[in-house]
């Protein structure tokens, strides 16, 4: 965000972040090239140190700036926002490879027009966390990232419009199989009974 644009997307985002994590100052990166870029990913993202966990959050899926006469006054941006929230162990600072993961799924969606909602899956076909291409990313048997409406943010309502928080899971190939069986929801439900916040340990033998 700059110092001289109105963000009042942005200032929206940074007060629902403020009232689930008060007081706590998150880890933010931001993202070139700048937005309007044809293909360009993200502006931002921060990831809040959570109780046994990181979260986070992505900026600019959603309109974040003055909202353009001819956008649809509803729905912000696309209308979300994507969500993620991996293990956290002793480490003082987020693993980088999730910042990374995250563009890289913003500029699917910018780049094909793709409107991600609840349920939908994103078969990566390889290992969530980008290994072995990004230097932080641990191997992983999940490779695939199931959407559910983050559990704390869900969906809030800002100056331009309805904004959406969709968590990423990350689910195997074999949990893939079972949501194409039954439903995404239904295995999401039956991961959220040892695992209520869907945190994604990408250790977790899926």
């Amino acid at each position: 965000m700059t110092e001289t644009e109105d963000a009042p997307g942005w200032d929206a985002i940074d007060a629902a972040l403020a009232q689930l994590y008060p007081d706590v100052e998150p880890r933010h990166v931001g993202y070139f090239p700048p937005r309007g870029f044809q293909g360009a990913g993200l502006q931002g993202c921060s990831a809040y140190p959570a109780d046994r966990h990181w979260h986070y959050i992505t900026y600019g899926l959603s309109e974040l700036y003055q909202l353009a006469p001819e956008a649809d006054p509803e729905w912000s941006g696309w209308g979300f926002e994507l969500t993620c929230r991996t293990v956290r162990g002793t480490e003082t600072e987020p693993p980088e490879w999730p910042f990374a993961i995250l563009n890289q799924l913003a500029k699917h969606v910018n780049t094909n027009d793709v409107l991600l909602e609840p349920g939908h899956r994103i078969d990566l076909r390889q290992p969530i966390t980008g290994h072995p291409h990004l230097p932080d990313a641990p191997p992983s048997e999940l490779t695939v990232y199931a959407l559910t409406l983050d559990p704390q943010l869900g969906c809030i309502q800002t100056p331009n419009g309805k904004v959406t928080f969709l968590q990423a899971v990350g689910v195997s190939s074999r949990e893939k199989t079972r949501m194409l069986e039954t439903s995404t929801a239904a295995v999401l439900t039956d991961l959220a009974e040892s695992n209520p916040l869907y945190i994604t340990d990408p250790h977790r033998q899926g």
